[in-house]
């Protein structure tokens, strides 16, 4: 017997908002949050001496992602990290988020409930609860997720401030997401792969008097870097130093991919891309002090001759 799948258009925006705010309370309430979903706006505590950390992130269908390539929940998981990944880079901690959806009126329910799942569940995992949003009517899909965090007053972490002698530094491995993305675009396997935002890590280098700068691999590390090299400055690239998954090499070579060029554009890494001034920490320590693999990509030199590739266009995600 043939039943028909329930649609957006099927029942009132409210309803739909409420589905939401069901799945919402069935979570374990968050100390951050003192007023959630169901009001105009929600409130959100601070603690004395902290600044307030917002930053926000657009999913967008067949720009960002295809449901083709990777299901619901996993898109609406990827959309929460990105946006709670800023955050880290910030060395903030995150109070809560809010996401927006603008969706055709054909959506139907499984994809919806898919989406708010992974964006409802992922978002309390990570500390930062779905305390609202929006819900409209588009021609296209979007998916969009503000994060809200605090910082002590003086201690979030910019892109700003590197100087000549300053040593970079990576967390974690580069190109899974990267490869995953070519693998599902060639028909081989899905998106399942939803990197962790790197939130604890963060706030520990906040602490960390050495730390001058610090952003998150979005978009990919040649073109992230040249966020954090004023004009004038440089770092020599060796490839041999990207911390690259186990096996990657290999499974590039065997999709006729360049490895390194894959790692170096790719993006949505989410791994921490900072600065350190001083001998100190080595990588070893960094490693211990942050719970996770570190490497030292090299030392910011002065730039000497014409740019190089990362100085002058870097390779990476453009949206334009």
């Amino acid at each position: 017997m043939y039943t028909r799948r329930v649609r957006l258009s099927d029942r009132s925006e409210f309803a739909w908002i409420e589905r939401i705010r069901r799945r919402v309370a069935r979570a374990k309430p968050s100390r951050n949050v003192a007023l959630g979903i169901g009001d105009d706006a929600a409130l959100l505590r601070l603690r004395p001496g902290e600044q307030v950390v917002v930053s926000t992130d657009a999913f967008v269908e067949d720009v960002h992602f295809r449901f083709d390539n990777e299901a619901p929940r996993t898109i609406g998981r990827r959309a929460v990290v990105a946006a709670l990944s800023d955050l880290a880079a910030m060395g903030a901690r995150p109070l809560g988020c809010i996401g927006s959806v603008a969706a055709p009126p054909s959506l139907s329910q499984a994809r919806f409930d898919g989406l708010m799942g992974g964006v409802v569940d992922e978002a309390q995992r990570l500390g930062a609860p779905l305390v609202g949003g929006n819900l409209t009517r588009a021609r296209e899909l979007s998916l969009h997720v503000t994060a809200l965090g605090a910082v002590a007053v003086g201690q979030a972490l910019t892109r700003t401030g590197t100087r000549a002698g300053d040593r970079v530094f990576v967390t974690g491995v580069l190109g899974i997401a990267a490869l995953e993305r070519a693998l599902a675009e060639r028909g081989d396997g899905r998106v399942r792969w939803v990197p962790e935002p790197r939130l604890g890590p963060g706030r520990k280098l906040a602490l960390l008097s050495a730390t001058v700068a610090c952003l998150d691999v979005s978009d990919g590390l040649e073109s992230d870097l040249a966020h954090l090299l004023p004009d004038g400055l440089a770092l020599p690239l060796d490839p041999a130093r990207l911390p690259l998954p186990r096996g990657y090499r290999t499974r590039c070579a065997r999709l006729g991919l360049d490895p390194d060029t894959l790692a170096l554009t790719g993006g949505e890494d989410y791994e921490l891309l900072f600065v350190i001034r001083g001998p100190r920490p080595t990588p070893e320590a960094l490693s211990r002090r942050l719970g996770l693999p570190v490497t030292e990509l090299g030392r910011i030199e002065r730039a000497r001759g014409p740019a190089t590739r990362t100085q002058a266009r870097p390779g990476g995600w453009r949206h334009f």
